[in-house]
């Protein structure tokens, strides 16, 4: 209490004792990728597909990041953190360039860091007369025109020697001498080279589960992301394109996704969003979720089959891990409608085509057992057609229902920092049910709860019954909260039969 020493008038600033709760966030993905350039490891904060250009460059053949990360903001999605995996680890020796070099004789060439794609070498004949044995020309095409032109030879002790010509004047590619062999004047052919990566390439050599799993003390991979409490959703395209190139089997797609599940389930408030393996059809799909990967987990959620999009670095139409797309696609639907709001029945703005054109029988193996399709709908688009997780228990099959709790838990537990050390009596208990109970009336009229009043929706029970003085002696306040969430229409039924006007017959 102020003290009050001479005459006069005092106004006072008090407490009213209601302090709003407001909800948290429900739509920020985490990305764990191959990407250009840019940091390794370490999440990086971006807020649209131009900052996500500036940090880790563009599309990369063969990388499904950009991909996933365009599909996500071209389909509603917010703020997201990005982890480029495939690199050295903080304090390591520099990973090379991975340039897959081809060999043309007694030779090797690659493609440079930067150079792009559609890069070809040609051997020809050498100009003029009777050219020695070890002349010839090599020509660099890029987009099919000739950019670099080398009158060349294979002997080192003369000023046009392949390897020191193109070491000092390409900008395209690098010439090295095969290791163990003789260096002979290569036959005349033409060879395509892969692209290279920028800085120790999009697509690394080797990349393990370990690389994404990562560590938490390092902040690296899934373990640099717990420091991040606003993500709600992690994404790992690019574990597929470990898979297609052999880099990662099935066993480790599975070592990855499950500790992508068990990182969702130990922070709480986030939910993981899993491809299926790429060229399956439901049966095999069907038998390798149950048989194989086996996941039960209502913080996981598994979309098939994949979807084709228009990839700019090649300038046609691929196949994508649909993740990316997916997790835009669930902060389109939050934004619009609300997390409480299955996002199924939904638009995947950018896909042009399907891997698998499913039926509904086929949907029909698929969907009991958690695997939410991705199906197309003439004059509709293609659509997403389930809202499941892969849990086992009933009280958690919607997906809706799981990323509800999620954001109701999350908004009373940072709308309520204020109880602790608060004095424990009734009117703490008092305060904490009206502040919680107006929080759940919102959420109510809002349409996320389930009921036709609030106390059928919702009950909050902080009072003497739940905090006797064995629980106030031990510093702790106890408060009971029930919610009925509304869950989705995802049968609808209409029985219809035929009727009879027999009144009509008795009067007459």
């Amino acid at each position: 209490m102020p003290q009050y020493l001479s005459p006069g008038v005092y106004v006072e600033e008090v407490q009213s004792g209601a302090r709003p709760i407001e909800g948290v966030g429900t739509a920020v993905a985490a990305f764990v990728g191959f990407a250009e350039h840019g940091p390794f490891h370490r999440a990086t904060l971006v807020a649209n597909w131009n900052q996500y250009v500036q940090h880790f460059g563009g599309f990369v053949d063969g990388a499904y990041l950009p991909h996933a990360v365009y599909g996500y903001f071209a389909n509603g999605g917010g703020a997201a953190y990005v982890v480029r995996v495939g690199g050295p680890q903080e304090g390591a020796e520099p990973k090379p360039p991975v340039t897959n070099p081809v060999r043309l004789g007694g030779l090797r060439v690659a493609a440079l860091p930067g150079a792009g794609g559609d890069v070809t070498v040609e051997v020809a004949d050498a100009e003029g007369e009777n050219p020695a044995e070890d002349r010839f020309r090599l020509l660099v095409r890029q987009g099919g025109k000739v950019v670099e032109s080398y009158d060349a030879s294979t002997r080192k002790n003369v000023k046009n020697y392949v390897v020191s010509q193109v070491r000092e004047r390409s900008k395209l590619i690098e010439v090295a001498e095969q290791s163990g062999g003789a260096l002979a004047r290569p036959d005349n052919q033409s060879v395509s080279l892969p692209a290279a990566g920028s800085d120790g390439a999009a697509l690394p050599a080797v990349v393990d589960a370990q690389e994404y799993l990562g560590d938490p003390e390092a902040r690296t991979g899934f373990g640099g992301l717990e420091s991040i409490d606003e993500i709600t959703m992690v994404v790992t395209p690019d574990l597929m394109a470990a898979y297609q190139r052999g880099m990662i089997d099935l066993e480790g797609v599975k070592t990855v996704q499950l500790a992508m599940i068990s990182h969702c389930e130990q922070m709480g408030d986030r939910i993981a969003v899993l491809d299926a393996p790429p060229g399956l059809n439901a049966q095999r799909v069907r038998a390798w979720r149950m048989d194989e990967a086996g996941y039960d987990s209502h913080y996981a959620a598994l979309y098939y089959p994949w979807i084709k999009v228009f990839d700019p670095a090649g300038g046609r139409n691929i196949m994508v891990p649909p993740s990316g797309h997916i997790a835009g696609v669930w902060a389109r639907n939050d934004v619009e409608r609300g997390v409480h709001k299955a996002p199924a029945n939904e638009v995947i703005r950018g896909a042009v085509d399907l891997e698998t054109a499913l039926s509904k029988s086929e949907q029909d193996l698929l969907n009991p057992i958690g695997v939410n399709c991705v199906r197309a709908f003439s004059g509709r688009g293609i659509r997403i057609w389930g809202a499941r997780t892969l849990s086992s228990d009933p009280a958690w099959r919607y997906l809706n229902v799981r990323r509800l709790f999620n954001f109701l838990e999350e908004s009373i537990l940072i709308g309520t920092q204020w109880v602790v050390f608060e004095p424990n009596d009734d009117r703490l208990w008092s305060s904490i049910r009206r502040n919680i109970t107006a929080f759940l009336t919102e959420q109510w009229r809002q349409g996320a709860l389930f009921g036709r009043t609030p106390a059928e929706a919702f009950y909050v029970k902080c009072d003497r019954d739940n905090n006797p003085q064995e629980s106030i002696d031990l510093g702790q306040v106890v408060c009971e909260i029930g919610v009925a969430p509304v869950k989705p229409a995802e049968f609808v039924v209409f029985r219809l039969s035929q009727f009879s006007d027999s009144t009509s017959l008795v009067s007459e």
